[in-house]
């Protein structure tokens, strides 16, 4: 069984569903059944009886152009685990490349960063080569960026907070900096933080990470220690929009690339082209009179 649900806009939907369903038939994945859902008025349920779930993704996104959608391979219900990439998911901004803005080297710094996320370049020695470019670097830089530079993207904290008073665990892990992002943890409401430290020296970055390289391997493992630790039958929310992103969103019941880099989108079972992180609620069937404001 298969289940799709997305944001339907009420304008030409009857004629892109049943281009849609002539396409997911034509693919070997029948329409069992199509309905809006009445606790989220704008969202579109769409039931299938057998088929692949990123297949699935795939027509649906073809059809129904630039939407936010999910497709899971059981009836989807409220996560109790929810894992997520920081940067240009939580975030709206890399935050090394704001950092390195005031070392007057953004441009440089940002290509690499480009190149890292759509998978054109092995991550750590992409980080290991941005992090080098930031050496000398005074530590109050962070502190000015954060302040100057660094927003949640629109939704995030009601995301987050109605998640968790669902009894949702909620793991922001990254391949940007505990600097950045256990402040934007706190600002959020998650309850663990895992990703990188960069190495400081007599108040100025060495150009060196302390400790060891937080990568997508890492993120694939905190997810599945995670998920361990909550038992069989936990279901799992993962979001990003980067290729070092791929693993943990291929591993999650619900892996949603947001805004994401092709590769990303492409691996991914859920899609989120709006800028607001409440149509993942929407998606999950969280009715609005029931979000946590943030």
């Amino acid at each position: 069984m298969l289940i799709a649900r997305l944001i339907a806009d009420s304008q030409g939907l009857e004629t892109r569903l049943d281009t849609a369903s002539k396409a997911l038939g034509e693919a070997g994945m029948p329409v069992a059944e199509a309905a809006m859902l009445d606790f989220c008025g704008d969202v579109l349920e769409i039931s299938l009886p057998h088929g692949d779930r990123l297949r699935a993704a795939g027509i649906l996104a073809e059809h129904f152009g630039e939407i936010d959608l999910l497709v899971a391979d059981h009836a989807i219900e409220v996560p109790r685990l929810f894992v997520s990439d920081m940067d240009s998911t939580m975030i709206g901004q890399e935050c090394i490349d704001e950092l390195a803005d005031f070392a007057g080297i953004k441009d440089r710094v940002a290509d690499i960063t480009e190149r890292a996320m759509r998978g054109e370049l092995e991550f750590e020695s992409a980080l290991r080569e941005r992090v080098g470019l930031l050496d000398g670097l005074g530590e109050r830089a962070i502190d000015n960026c954060l302040a100057e530079r660094i927003a949640p993207v629109p939704g995030a904290r009601t995301l987050v907070q109605t998640l968790k008073s669902r009894g949702c665990r909620t793991v922001l892990v990254t391949g940007g900096f505990h600097h950045f992002a256990d402040r934007v943890a706190e600002d959020l409401g998650f309850d663990r933080v895992v990703g990188n430290r960069l190495a400081v020296a007599n108040g100025h970055l060495t150009g060196q990470l302390a400790g060891p390289v937080s990568d997508a391997s890492t993120k694939l493992a905190t997810l599945e220690d995670e998920r361990t630790k909550l038992g069989e039958g936990a279901r799992v929310l993962a979001t990003g929009d980067g290729a070092n992103d791929i693993p943990m969103i291929e591993a999650a019941d619900y892996g949603i690339a947001y805004r994401a880099k092709p590769k990303a989108r492409d691996a991914a079972n859920g899609r989120i082209t709006s800028e607001n992180l409440t149509v993942i609620l929407k998606l999950l069937g969280i009715p609005e009179a029931e979000w946590v404001l943030g």
